[in-house]
């Protein structure tokens, strides 16, 4: 972490005797060292990391070895409340940069992490989302390997924000992009849409609902990778996440320069998810995902690719709901289960606040 001033400070053991975290945690002083070593060395720990420069030092050889190009993302995680079923502001954090270098073709490798903590939020707290950005991590094969720490005072923050930044390697023959579409081709979608958008609703607490939905906030790069290996030629990746499917579809149609044709009764939208949105008049096409891959494929691989999906714990629920047209150009419109078309506009405005 760049606020440690000495990679042997690692060396001594600390213990934090805080309840809750401090200015003086923020201060560049043995408070801070201390915060840092006990809770973000300790659990991200690797050979990059541990020699605690200003900065994580990668050979370029090991990186060409991989591919041929790179690719490098940053995001930043507000949501609330910080931890809800399924997942928590820590594992959303490192699963959603993961997925914004896998859709573009990218093999995720590197993250830093950056944490602005209000003074007062729990130091249990606080073990527990690094504790759980740690395990998403790892499951996603990837090396925390620098950040920062900041502290601000009460009021100025809501208890935590982090940013986390990627860094990833794109494999030679990969060309993913929203530009690639053309007539015929097939939209692909890994599962059920909603459910990390109602899962942060319902753990708000302000609605007396009596249902259990769980966020779907997951790292999509082995399922990807999965798929890459059957069929290179993807047209186009995007995870779903603030804007939901309507918004991927709306920029994947106006970069391309044409139509695309979704049909609604295709789309997989779990009933407990369809029936709160009826009830709060959401559009669930609209609703924030976490872990929901949409993909475009030539029509020749498109069963080749669903096969795949199916087959990977993350995909096993994968729909083909649409495809690429020549018009009207620039425009999403959903064939309705009466055989009518809507026009499925981008978002406007906001569907609910804070979901990532």
């Amino acid at each position: 972490m760049t606020s440690t001033p000495s990679a042997s400070l690692k060396l001594k053991k600390t213990k934090i005797t805080d309840t809750n975290i401090t200015l003086s945690h923020g201060s560049g002083g043995s408070a801070m060292r201390d915060l840092i070593n006990e809770i973000f060395v300790n659990n991200f720990d690797n050979n990059l990391l541990a020699t605690l420069e200003d900065q994580a030092r990668f050979e370029i050889k090991d990186l060409a070895k991989i591919g041929d190009r790179l690719a490098f993302t940053t995001d930043s995680y507000v949501v609330s409340p910080l931890f809800f079923p399924g997942g928590d502001i820590g594992s959303l954090a490192v699963n959603g940069t993961v997925n914004d270098l896998a859709v573009g073709g990218a093999i995720p490798l590197y993250l830093s992490c950056s944490f602005i903590l209000e003074e007062g939020l729990s130091i249990d707290t606080l073990k527990t989302i690094v504790t759980n950005m740690k395990i998403a991590a790892e499951k996603a094969a990837v090396k925390i390997v620098t950040g920062d720490t900041k502290v601000v005072s009460r009021g100025q923050a809501d208890q935590i924000f982090i940013n986390t930044s990627g860094v990833g390697v794109i494999p030679a023959g990969i060309n993913s992009g929203a530009n690639n579409l053309q007539v015929g081709d097939r939209i692909l979608l890994n599962g059920f849409l909603g459910d990390h958008g109602a899962a942060i609703l319902i753990a708000r607490g302000e609605l007396d609902l009596q249902c259990t939905i769980e966020s779907d906030c997951q790292a999509l790069n082995s399922l990807i990778s999965a798929i890459l290996a059957v069929c290179p030629q993807v047209k186009a990746m995007r995870d779903a996440t603030r804007g939901g499917l309507a918004t991927v579809l709306n920029e994947f149609a106006q970069s391309s320069g044409v139509g695309i044709q979704v049909q609604e009764t295709a789309i997989p939208i779990r009933e407990e998810v369809r029936g709160m949105c009826e009830l709060l008049g959401l559009e669930p096409l609209y609703l924030a995902n976490e872990g929901k891959l949409v993909l475009v494929v030539p029509p020749e691989a498109e069963n080749r690719v669903l096969a795949v999906m199916r087959s990977h714990p993350d995909g096993k629920n994968a729909a083909s709901i649409g495809e690429v047209v020549a018009s009207p150009p620039n425009l999403v419109y959903l064939k309705t289960p009466f055989g009518t078309n809507r026009i499925l506009d981008m978002l406007v405005g906001e569907q609910l606040p804070r979901i990532c």
